[in-house]
């Protein structure tokens, strides 16, 4: 067992411990006598060891979980002195404090006997040298998932002084070819998990915010080997960058992309994403979501991550799955050439309910002379599908793939107008797209949804003092999975914007009761007889 000594009355070195220099530890031969000594110093709990190279001090801490190592087991053998951390079998060098298992290394202490007295130098690396340090580990720690690791140095980085969306500009930058398919939800929820962090009040919520961002995105590139982009320019045309997106030509577009950034940043890209994620209805609203979420992440970001994000968000159009090929919505291309924008009927949001894809892009082309109301009617029956969706079809284990939907299917309709509405904001000849979409979400889930189906206990009175409250706790949500977590973050920030923007507007609150049912009703997300039986009629019909 190791004895404790307490810090001592001040003296000229305990003086000089608040200043970072050399502090008197306790005599040399105490150290022999006991083997082990544990000490307290400005603040530190430091572990003294007698080793046969000499004394040794290390953080009493060990940085997996905080277990005191002077309660751990010492041994050596051959040129290490090694430390057994006996709680969870962590193992550390005390030269060097690196960990035997690639986790967190423990912080070692240089130490000196002077006149039989042993010091300690307990200054602190530079804020800069720490940074960099928690950075490496941050890398390392992507070689496997380590949430708790990841957590720990995001804090290091924080309490260093540093800025910790840094951590996340280097993940990104770490990772963004390692996603096959381009983006993934780590880093279109990367912005929403931004906003948590920016409004975040505490430093708990603020390092969780960003451990989520980080988490998400190890969890997506684990172990996944470099998916190399094209290298080069070609002279940046947006008619041409949305034809190779068409061809789904990697290559080319991506050096028009190279060369739309090197001209003029994410604005000069921002037109020609938009026309390719909306050229089809596509990847079930994924590809209007990722690009508007890459802009606001390159906002919120900086310059460091428009390289990153455009790539990744490129890849993701060109592979991007075109719904509107297949039968359901072949109704789309022909109302988006009948789109005249003169349409005089007045949009109501049971237009929308309940009708097929067909009615649904009908009904669109006769409102379209009002494209407010439109979007109004839209949002409005999003919401209304939402919080009447019938949870049989997202649990019954004996049904047709077709109709395994649940409540993740009906938000996007939510997220993908507040995308949609963004993007054609900025570029209003895109309107007529993002409308007929929404409509196209409308007319695939009205037959997923319980007219009957009880909806007073998601109501809520003060809708704008919950939405407040939901997104300042988002960040404690509880799941494990993290395409649940990004959408619930999603989510909570793509209704909150609309409300904010429109407080008054006749949707706020059926969105608000929407987002309730979302956040609050419990997920099932493993169906194991559901997944079972339906392998078993797909084997069938080999």
């Amino acid at each position: 067992m190791p004895v404790t000594v307490s810090e001592p009355p001040a003296s000229r070195a305990d003086a000089a411990d608040e200043v970072g220099m050399w502090v008197e530890a306790l005599e040399a031969s105490e150290l022999d006598a006991k083997g082990r000594v544990l000490i307290k110093r400005g603040g530190k709990q430091i572990a003294l060891f007698a080793t046969p190279r000499g004394p040794r001090a290390i953080a009493n801490r060990c940085p997996h979980e905080g277990y005191p190592l002077s309660e751990g087991t010492f041994t050596e053998g051959g040129t290490v002195c090694t430390l057994t951390c006996n709680w969870h079998n962590w193992k550390f060098d005390l030269e060097t404090g690196a960990e035997a298992g690639g986790g967190d290394p423990v912080r070692t202490y240089p130490i000196r006997v002077v006149k039989g007295m042993i010091q300690l130098d307990l200054t602190d690396p530079p804020p800069e040298v720490r940074i960099e340090r928690a950075l490496a580990s941050l890398k390392a720690s992507f070689k496997r998932y380590d949430y708790d690791r990841i957590a720990r140095d995001v804090a290091r980085i924080q309490q260093a002084g540093g800025d910790p969306r840094d951590a996340v500009r280097a993940a990104i930058d770490w990772t963004h070819d390692k996603f096959e398919w381009g983006m993934t939800h780590a880093l279109a929820a990367a912005p929403d998990w931004l906003a948590v962090y920016e409004r975040a009040e505490n430093d708990p919520d603020r390092v969780a915010a960003i451990s989520e961002i980080l988490g998400h995105l190890c969890w997506d590139s684990l172990r996944m080997p470099s998916f190399p982009f094209a290298e080069g320019m070609l002279p940046w045309a947006e008619d041409a960058f949305v034809a190779a997106v068409e061809a789904e030509d990697e290559d080319t577009a991506t050096k028009l992309l190279r060369d739309g950034l090197r001209i003029g940043g994410w604005d000069r890209i921002d037109r020609g994403l938009a026309r390719a994620a909306l050229a089809h209805y596509q990847d079930f609203g994924h590809s209007a979501i990722y690009v508007e979420k890459s802009r606001e992440a390159v906002q919120r970001l900086g310059t460091a991550a428009e390289l990153p994000y455009a790539l990744a968000c490129l890849r993701a159009l060109v592979t991007a799955r075109r719904e509107d090929l297949i039968p359901e919505f072949k109704g789309y291309h022909p109302a988006r050439k009948a789109w005249t924008g003169t349409g005089s009927a007045r949009a109501k949001p049971a237009d929308f309910c309940r009708v097929s894809v067909t009615k649904a892009l009908d009904r669109v082309l006769a409102a379209s002379g009002n494209i407010s109301a439109l979007y109004d009617a839209m949002l409005e029956a999003a919401a209304w599908q939402l919080v009447r969706a019938d949870p049989t079809y997202a649990t019954r284990p004996d049904q047709p793939i077709s109709q395994n939907v649940n409540r993740l299917d009906f938000s996007h309709a939510i997220t993908f107008a507040n995308a949609g509405r963004r993007i054609a904001e900025r570029h209003p000849d895109l309107w007529p797209d993002v409308l007929l979409q929404i409509a196209c979400f409308l007319g695939r889930s009205g037959g997923f949804v319980d007219p009957a189906r009880e909806t007073a206990p998601w109501r809520v009175a003060d809708q704008i003092g919950f939405l407040e409250v939901t997104a300042r706790d988002i960040v404690d949500h509880g799941n494990t999975e993290y395409i649940v977590s990004a959408h619930l973050v999603k989510m909570t920030y793509a209704v909150r914007e609309e409300v904010l923007l429109r407080p008054e507007a006749p949707w706020v609150p059926a969105l608000v009761a929407a987002l309730n049912r979302f956040l609050n009703e419990p997920f099932t997300r493993k169906l194991t007889r559901r997944t079972a039986y339906q392998a078993l009629k797909t084997v069938e019909g080999e």
